[in-house]
C-alpha cells in the first residue's frame, strides 16, 4: 500500500498525549472559572476542556494565571459548571491543515462541517503563528488577473498584496468577495468566515461562491451564535491554513470576512480578562492584534510562496475613521471603498474609486497604463464635483472644459467600472481607453 495511504493514521498517531493533566474548578463566576491543580506547563491561551457534571463537555481557554488557579473562559455559557468539575489541559491552540482540505468547510479546530470525513495533517500549526522574517521576505509580485476591470486597471492587485474592503452593510461585500474568490489568479483560496449568520453559510457556498469557486478553497467558519474564543480564532486559523499552503510553495488567496468580527470577538474575550478600554471602546490590545494578523500575510520569504490577502471590514455609516477600519487601513497595502449610493443605483463592485487607492501604483502599470488611470481619476473627480450642478441644470456646457469631458465620458467609464474583464488586464486597458477616448 503506497505511503500516503498510512498518512492520517500517521498523524492522528503523532497526536496521542502520552501524558493527560486535569485540573478541577475551585470558583466559578458569569463568566470565567478558576481551575486548580492545573501543572505548571499550563500557559496564557492553552485549551481546556471541560467536563461539567451535569453532562457534555466544553472547551475553555486560559486568560489568566495566579497561585489560586488558571482563569478559563469557556466556550459558551457558564451555566451548569460546578465546584469540582473536572477539567482537562490540552494544551497550545492549533490546527493541523492537509492538501486533501481543499474544496471543504471546517470550524476553527479543523474539524469538518460539510457532514464528511475529513483526515488533519501531520503537522499541527499554531493558531497564533508569527509573521516571516521581515529582511527574509520577498517584494510585491507581478499584477494578478482578477475578472473584474476596475481591479485589472484602476486598482490593481499585485501578488503579495494586502488590501482591505471596507463597505457598510448590504453593498455587496460578501458578492465581491466570492468574484473575487472565483477569479483572482491564485493556486489556492483560504476564506474566514468571522461571525457570519448561520443561514447564509449555504447560500454562500452553493449561490455566491459556487462549486467553481469551491472547487478550489478551503473556507474556515464561526457563524455569529458561535462563542466569542471560537469566532476570534476563525481568523486565525484560516490564516493558519494559508500559511500551509504557502509553505508548499503555493500562491494562496486568503479572504477574511470579516476583521470588524473578528474585533469584537476579541473584545468580548479582553474584556472577560479584565483589560479595560480605550478608543472607541476597543482594548488597547486591538490594534496589534489586527496589526499581526495582517502581516502573517504578503509575501513569503525565498523558497515559499505567497499570500494575497483581502481583508473585509464594516463601517457603520461608511466612517472610514472609525477605530478598527483606521487601524486596518494603516498596515495594508491599498484599500477599496464600497459605496451605498452607487449599489443603489444598481452598479456592481459598488467601488468608490476616488476614495480607493491601491499602493501596487505605479509600479504594477506601464507608463501609457499609468496615463489612462490618472486621466480616468481626473475626469472621475470633475464628475464628483459637478455633478450636483448638472444634474441640478446649473452648468453650462463650455464653462469647463474639464468638466464637459467629464459629462462626456463618465456613463461610459461608470458601466466600464461594472465590467467583467475575463480576458486580463490587457484587454481591460484596452477597454479603459476606448471609454476616455
Amino acid at each position: 500500500m503506497p505511503e500516503p495511504a498510512f498518512a492520517p493514521l500517521a498523524a492522528a498517531i503523532a497526536r496521542v498525549r502520552a501524558v493527560r493533566h486535569f485540573g478541577r474548578i475551585a470558583a466559578a463566576g458569569a463568566a470565567t472559572v478558576t481551575v486548580a491543580g492545573l501543572p505548571a506547563v499550563t500557559a496564557l491561551g492553552d485549551r481546556v476542556r471541560i467536563e461539567a457534571r451535569t453532562g457534555g463537555a466544553r472547551a475553555g481557554e486560559v486568560l489568566g494565571l495566579a497561585p489560586a488557579g488558571a482563569a478559563v473562559l469557556p466556550e459558551g455559557p457558564a451555566e451548569g459548571l460546578a465546584i469540582g468539575d473536572r477539567v482537562e489541559h490540552l494544551g497550545p491552540a492549533a490546527i493541523a491543515p492537509d492538501d486533501g482540505w481543499i474544496g471543504r468547510i471546517v470550524d476553527p479546530a479543523g474539524a469538518p462541517l460539510d457532514g464528511r470525513p475529513l483526515h488533519a495533517g501531520r503537522e499541527a500549526r499554531p493558531l497564533r503563528a508569527p509573521a516571516p522574517p521581515a529582511t527574509g521576505r520577498r517584494r510585491l509580485g507581478p499584477r494578478l488577473a482578477t475578472g473584474l476591470a476596475v481591479f485589472d486597471t484602476l486598482l490593481p492587485i499585485v501578488r503579495g498584496q494586502r488590501i482591505g474592503l471596507f463597505a457598510g452593510s448590504g453593498v455587496g461585500k460578501s458578492m465581491l468577495l466570492a468574484r473575487l474568490a472565483r477569479g483572482l489568479a491564485a493556486d489556492v483560496a483560504v476564506i474566514a468566515l468571522v461571525g457570519e449568520r448561520g443561514r447564509e453559510l449555504r447560500e454562500f457556498v452553493e449561490g455566491t461562491l459556487g462549486p467553481e469557486g469551491l472547487a478550489r478553497a478551503v473556507i474556515v467558519t464561526a457563524t455569529s451564535d458561535a462563542p466569542p474564543l471560537a469566532r476570534r480564532r476563525a481568523a486565525w486559523a484560516g490564516m493558519a491554513v494559508a500559511e500551509h499552503f504557502r509553505d508548499g510553495g503555493a500562491h494562496v488567496l486568503f479572504l477574511c470576512d470579516s476583521v470588524t468580527r473578528f474585533a469584537e470577538a476579541h473584545r468580548e474575550i479582553a474584556l472577560a480578562a479584565g483589560e479595560g478600554t480605550g478608543l472607541g471602546g476597543w482594548p488597547a490590545s486591538t490594534a496589534h492584534l489586527i496589526g499581526a494578523l495582517a502581516e502573517r500575510a504578503g509575501p513569503g520569504p525565498e523558497g515559499a510562496g505567497d499570500i494575497t490577502a483581502v481583508f473585509s471590514v464594516l463601517v457603520p455609516g461608511s466612517d472610514m475613521e472609525e477605530p478598527v477600519a483606521d487601524i486596518l487601513r494603516g498596515v495594508l497595502d491599498g484599500h477599496v471603498v464600497l459605496d451605498r449610493a452607487i449599489a443603489e443605483r444598481g452598479r456592481f463592485p459598488a467601488v468608490d474609486l476616488l476614495r480607493s487607492v491601491s499602493r501596487s501604483l505605479p509600479a504594477a502599470a506601464t507608463a501609457e497604463e499609468g496615463a489612462l488611470i490618472a486621466e480616468a481619476r481626473r475626469l472621475l473627480g470633475a464628475w464628483e464635483r459637478a455633478e450636483m450642478m448638472v444634474r441640478a441644470g446649473l452648468y453650462a456646457q463650455g464653462s469647463d472644459p474639464l468638466v464637459d469631458a467629464a459629462i462626456r465620458v463618465f456613463p461610459r467609464l461608470d458601466a466600464f467600472l461594472a465590467e467583467a474583464a475575463p480576458d486580463g488586464p490587457a484587454a481591460a486597458f484596452r477597454g479603459l481607453a476606448a471609454c476616455l477616448a
